[in-house]
C-alpha cells in the first residue's frame, strides 16, 4: 500500500500525462497499461479520503466487502482483524440500497451502457460509452450480481465522500484499481444502507 501511495505522489508530482518513460512506467504499474488518457491526472488523483489499514470488529469474514452507505466507507476485509478503508460516493436521495451480493463480472476501462431508467431521466446520455477516460466507470468496475450497480472507478474524484451516484459505488481510480486487484469474481459485497 505505501508503495502504491508512493507512486500516486510521484505521479503527481511528474504531472502524469507528461511523455517520459518515467511518468509512462508509473502509470503501467498503476493501472496495467502505459496508454496515458488525454486527462490521465484525472486517473491519479488521490482520494480526498485517503486509504487507510483500520482495526475491523465486524462479523464478515476476510475478503468480503462491507460498504457503509452513510459513513461512505467501503472496507475490504482482511484476514488478521484489520480492514482496508477506502472512500466512497454512494446513492444520492431516492437511490440509497442495501443487500448482500457477489462480485458477477469483473471489467478493465469498460463500457457503459445507460440503463433506460437513467436515459429516461437524461436523454442528452448516448446508448454507448466506450471505455476510456471520459467514461463515468472509469478506470474498472465490479458488476454485482444481476443488479444495475457496480463499485466502479470515476472521472470526477471530487465526488467522493457524497451521496451522488444513481446508486452505484464511486471510487477514484486509483483505488478502484487497488480493489480490483485484490478481489475476484465470486467475493462477497454486503451494502449497509445505514
Amino acid at each position: 500500500m505505501r508503495r502504491l501511495l508512493t507512486g500516486l505522489v510521484l505521479v503527481s508530482s511528474l504531472g502524469i500525462a507528461s511523455s517520459s518513460a518515467n511518468a509512462a512506467s508509473i502509470f503501467e504499474k498503476l493501472f496495467g497499461t502505459s496508454r496515458q488518457p488525454a486527462n490521465a491526472g484525472a486517473v491519479a488523483a488521490v482520494s480526498p479520503i485517503p486509504r487507510e489499514v483500520v482495526t475491523y470488529s465486524g462479523r464478515e469474514r476476510p475478503g468480503t466487502i462491507v460498504i457503509n452507505s452513510q459513513e461512505r466507507r467501503l472496507y475490504l476485509v482482511l484476514d488478521d482483524g484489520t480492514a482496508l478503508r477506502y472512500g466512497v460516493g454512494v446513492g444520492r436521495r431516492g437511490f440509497e440500497w442495501g443487500g448482500v451480493h457477489r462480485i458477477s463480472r469483473k471489467a478493465e476501462w469498460p463500457g457503459w451502457t445507460p440503463p433506460p431508467q437513467m436515459r429516461k431521466r437524461r436523454p442528452d446520455l448516448p446508448a454507448y460509452m466506450e471505455g476510456g477516460i471520459q467514461n463515468p466507470l472509469g478506470a474498472r468496475a465490479m458488476y454485482l450480481g444481476s443488479t444495475l450497480y457496480r463499485i466502479h472507478g470515476s472521472n470526477e474524484p471530487q465526488t467522493i465522500g457524497q451521496a451522488v451516484s444513481s446508486g452505484c459505488i464511486r471510487m477514484t481510480n486509483a483505488d478502484v484499481t487497488d480493489l480490483y486487484e485484490r478481489v475476484k469474481v465470486g467475493t462477497r459485497v454486503v451494502v449497509v444502507r445505514g
